[in-house]
């Protein structure tokens, strides 16, 4: 790299801090104002961020926002080890006091990814394990995260109905479903899924926070459960999100982030 890019790259950088410091996508004009920028080199920033794959550009809106590689690097940066080892001693505490199987799980792109996977004495054979990767839309640990995204960032996640994958019968088929599924879980306080990964499993997930309030891992609790063969499950299993919302509190303390107020 010559010397004469160094500016540039400390440009797109900072293109890419003001847009995650925004709950939501910004203008070009908001880029080049908040950076005093030229509108020309605003632009031409823009459009390489986007052909790299860290911003996404809405049309409609005329508006650009973190793309899936901005998720991506910031889900690489959690695979590292002081993640893992603070969190890996409150999981262990979480299944003793569970009795449960536990994750601590991230995004990457719109799959859901474990970086983590504790046991009870006597656990249960399931799908998940370390590096294992699943629709981020099926899963609690995925959702959690979801919940605490801005919409156009969910959205760019799951663009088309293609994005939308099933492994069951349940689960959310759409970005309008996964509108409602998340409107739902905000309400209730905590991410629940009952089949929608594999039949006669279900769990529960809550969010782990960064330092700016934002929505980096997840830590959810996997336990058997048989629904209705043609109907939902209702169940939403508050003993076990107790116990995994005081373990990702205590994660996000441990790791200096900041809950949402």
């Amino acid at each position: 790299m010559s010397s004469s890019d160094v500016p540039a790259l400390r440009n797109g950088l900072a293109v890419l801090q003001l847009l995650a410091s925004h709950a939501g996508p910004v203008s070009a004009a908001t880029v080049a104002r908040d950076l005093h920028l030229p509108r020309s080199t605003t632009y031409h920033l823009l459009n390489e961020l986007v052909a790299a794959g860290f911003v996404a550009h809405l049309p409609a809106e005329r508006r650009y926002g973190l793309g899936i590689a901005a998720f991506e690097l910031g889900s690489a940066y959690l695979r590292h080890d002081p993640l893992e080892r603070l969190a890996a001693p409150l999981l262990r505490k979480l299944v003793d006091r569970v009795g449960h199987t536990a994750h601590l799980g991230v995004l990457h792109g719109n799959e859901s990814l474990y970086l983590i996977k504790e046991r009870p004495a006597r656990p249960e054979t399931l799908v998940t394990d370390v590096g294992v990767r699943l629709p981020g839309q099926l899963t609690a640990s995925g959702r959690a995260i979801l919940n605490h995204l801005p919409a156009a960032h969910v959205r760019a996640l799951f663009p088309m109905a293609a994005s939308f994958v099933l492994r069951t019968r349940r689960g959310p088929d759409s970005l309008a479903a996964l509108r409602r599924t998340l409107a739902a879980e905000r309400r209730l306080g905590w991410a629940v899924e009952d089949g929608h990964v594999t039949d006669g499993f279900a769990s529960v997930a809550a969010p782990v926070f960064d330092h700016g309030a934002r929505p980096m891992a997840s830590i959810s609790v996997t336990l058997r459960h048989l629904c209705p063969d043609d109907g939902p499950c209702g169940e939403t299993f508050p003993e076990f999100a107790a116990a995994v919302a005081e373990t990702a509190a205590e994660l996000t303390s441990r790791i200096g982030g900041t809950v949402p107020q």
